[in-house]
């Protein structure tokens, strides 16, 4: 079982929740300690309308079950942030932060589809959709912890009676507020190449030393020289950006 790797800190899961009903036991039991899971929509067309599946209603009851198991919070529900579409999304999915203690994180839409239909002035930014939170609901900016990737928000406006928990507001702004400076992440996709950042245009093979036969020692100094080689920044909106051929789905969440 992985969870019992010696040194292992952390073990988390990103999904689409469509199993999370029926897993979400025995995910706790199997080490898992934190859940990321992708809801563009609270809408049942919307929902539809992006993922090409009717199966609004089962994530919701996945997250219900994940609820009930605190040992796999905190839960986080990630949107990506687009124009014309997210802006209808802002305040159900504040509501939801507010009646659930999930962590709703709106996502800037990223060059990294896979029909690489990308284009900047489909980024709704987490400046706009904050303002229209701000509105209705008032945020107050939690500290930012050294080299996170999202701005998280507490409501300001208490608990409505009889209601104790609160979930959290976060912008994930890659986009439009790169953090780029303090970047701590590298990736490791499912064939075995590590990427040190998801616009990587060079990725490093591990799965050939591995089976190779490499000792750990070996290993780390590829490692090591991989991170020494890390991106100053993404150039996502600037001149001459290209785009890694890898889309989102095939490099992971």
């Amino acid at each position: 079982m992985l969870a019992r790797i010696e040194g292992l800190e952390d073990l988390s899961l990103t999904t689409n929740g469509y199993l999370l009903e029926r897993d979400a036991d025995a995910l706790a039991e199997a080490g898992i300690r934190r859940m990321n899971v992708s809801i563009d929509s609270l809408q049942r067309d919307r929902f539809f309308e992006m993922t090409r599946r009717d199966a609004l209603p089962q994530v919701l009851r996945g997250l219900e079950a994940v609820g009930r198991r605190p040992e796999l919070g905190p839960v986080k529900v990630n949107a990506v942030a687009m124009r014309g579409f997210t802006e209808r999304e802002a305040l159900p999915f504040a509501e939801f932060a507010r009646e659930n203690d999930f962590h709703v994180r709106f996502i800037e839409y990223m060059p990294l589809d896979a029909d690489h239909g990308w284009t900047p002035d489909q980024v709704l930014t987490g400046d706009e959709l904050r303002a229209i939170i701000h509105a209705v609901h008032p945020l107050e900016e939690c500290p930012r912890e050294p080299s996170a990737t999202a701005r998280n928000f507490r409501f300001a406006e208490p608990p409505r009676p009889g209601r104790s928990r609160r979930g959290t507001i976060g912008f994930i702004n890659p986009v439009s507020e790169p953090f780029c400076s303090d970047c701590n992440r590298i990736r490791l996709t499912a064939d075995g190449r590590l990427r040190t950042c998801l616009f990587s245009l060079h990725e490093t093979d591990l799965r050939a030393p591995l089976r190779g036969g490499a000792a750990d020692d070996e290993l780390e100094q590829i490692i090591r020289d991989a991170v020494w080689r890390k991106e100053l920044k993404h150039q996502v909106g600037e001149k001459g950006f290209r785009r890694p051929a890898r889309s989102m789905s095939a490099i992971g969440g």
